[in-house]
């Protein structure tokens, strides 16, 4: 791999990428449809609560992993053992198999805002062969490493900003006003009502408010090093959690939240805001499409490459092929990556000719990915606990406190979080069987799969081991 290569990216590119990888517009008006205004305040505890911590956590290991190629399965080895490690790793990568069938189709979506200034409704095998170009071009973009991705996430953030800040612009000027909101802003609105259904769905608030892990997979490619990162990320969770905030505060004050779905709900929003300012709705669809199109794909593109190389570049050599593993000069493992491709491929495909609509495509993908988004984090979660148990002494610039406020703080986190999992894969007015058949056991089948193949290669290296001891002793 070649070094020159490295160390390509600033930090303003850095935190480019991981607004790119954790902040999706999209996640306010999904959440907005679930939970109503009251998404405001949860996303305002979630940064609190959580992305703020679990992002000086991602700080922590960065500190004491400076070295790490990928990040996570470094994390995880060291406290956990290369078993959990890899079993980490491959669940990181294994969800967001589903992650992608779900944001295509708003890909798509945006596409058609950006070109006609509408959505235009196509059949669910139209959508997924488009899906799957779609997805094809981002494979290859993807392995061109971090100094494309910065370039790209670059040009992302300018435009998200922007896009974000002229919304929150109009709406306060409309509040400003003699405006009445489609949907009151009051104190009544904004409180979350506690129940399992709430649980369920902050399992998807903490993962629009996730994402931080994903930028570590670039370290190596930053100007500065883990310092620059380190400042960047926690910065960046801030900004983030914040923007979440005031744009879930904000989200129905032109169209209220029965009127949003989940493929058009940003352009929706502008369109409404359009309406109010008298100006061409089909100009701010277009507009707005284009923005919103290139944001996702550029989002996507992180996405595509960050688990490939989590997972796939710094497991033990042997574990797979040796061209699987295989890092081109962008310290990418470009097989792995069109593995990636293949897998993503067939589930389009059947998922494709499986649906009556697109809305129903996008909802089976949702609830495939419902409690096992939360898997990863939760291997991060355990491993930082051990590792402020026992390996505490390590050198390191960064801590979350001494031991024990780091231990209680993420104690409370991973407490949080099995509840809001099991809430999430198991929500009320669906059939539990089959929630627990997509939810639960096809998690355990491909979990046991994958521990089936790490068992295998560790019970070979034993193996392989004790037979050169052997010969080094008839030698002897």
């Amino acid at each position: 791999m070649s070094g020159s290569l490295r160390g390509t990216i600033g930090k303003f590119a850095l935190l480019s990428m991981t607004f790119a990888a954790v902040f999706n517009v999209r996640n306010i008006v999904n959440n907005n449809i679930e939970l109503g205004l009251s998404s405001a305040p949860i996303f305002l505890f979630a940064t609190v609560v959580y992305f703020i911590p679990f992002v000086f956590i991602i700080a922590e290991f960065v500190s004491a992993n400076k070295n790490s190629e990928s990040g996570m399965y470094d994390w995880l080895k060291g406290p956990l053992g290369t078993r959990a490690a890899y079993m980490g790793s491959f669940l990181y990568w294994f969800v967001n198999l589903f992650w992608f069938v779900s944001l295509l189709p708003n890909v798509i979506a945006y596409a058609s805002y950006a070109m006609l200034g509408y959505e235009y409704t196509f059949p669910p095998i139209i959508v997924s062969i488009i899906s799957i170009v779609l997805f094809a071009i981002t494979t290859h973009i993807s392995t061109k490493g971090a100094s494309w991705l910065g370039k790209i996430s670059e040009f992302v953030a300018y435009g998200v900003f922007l896009l974000f800040g002229i919304y929150v612009l109009g709406a306060l000027m409309a509040l400003g006003g003699d405006y009445t909101p489609a949907q009151p802003i009051t104190l009544e609105a904004m409180t979350p009502t506690i129940n399992w259904a709430t649980l369920g769905i902050m399992c998807w608030i903490f993962q629009a408010a996730g994402g931080a892990e994903t930028a570590a997979a670039y370290l190596n490619d930053v100007k500065g090093g883990q310092k620059s990162f380190i400042r960047v990320i926690i910065a960046a969770g801030i900004i983030i959690g914040l923007m979440y905030a005031v744009g879930s505060l904000l989200v129905n004050v032109f169209v209220a939240r029965e009127n949003l779905t989940y493929a058009g709900g940003m352009v929706e929003i502008f369109t409404g805001m359009a309406q109010y300012f008298n100006i061409s709705e089909a100009l701010m669809g277009r507009a707005v499409g284009i923005v919103l199109f290139i944001a996702i794909f550029g989002s996507m593109m992180m996405w595509t490459s960050a688990p490939v190389k989590i997972h796939f570049s710094e497991i033990p050599k042997g574990v797979y092929g040796p061209k699987t593993t295989e890092l081109n000069k962008h310290g990418v493992p470009v097989r792995a990556a069109w593995w990636q491709f293949a897998f993503v491929f067939v589930m389009l495909v059947i998922n494709g000719f499986g649906s009556e609509s697109v809305q129903e495509m996008m909802n089976t993908a949702i609830n495939l990915t419902a409690g096992t988004a939360m898997l990863p984090p939760i291997f991060i979660m355990i491993a930082y606990f051990v590792f402020r148990l026992k390996h505490d002494e390590t050198p390191r610039e960064f801590r979350m406190g001494n031991r024990i406020v780091g231990m209680v703080v993420v104690s409370v986190l991973i407490v949080i979080f099995v509840v809001s999992m099991t809430a999430a894969a198991f929500p009320p007015g669906v059939d539990l069987l089959k929630a627990f058949f997509i939810n639960v056991f096809m998690t355990a089948v491909f979990s046991g799969l994958a521990w089936w193949w790490i068992s295998r290669f560790e019970a070979k290296q034993k193996r392989q081991t004790l037979q050169y001891e052997h010969k080094e002793s008839l030698v002897k």
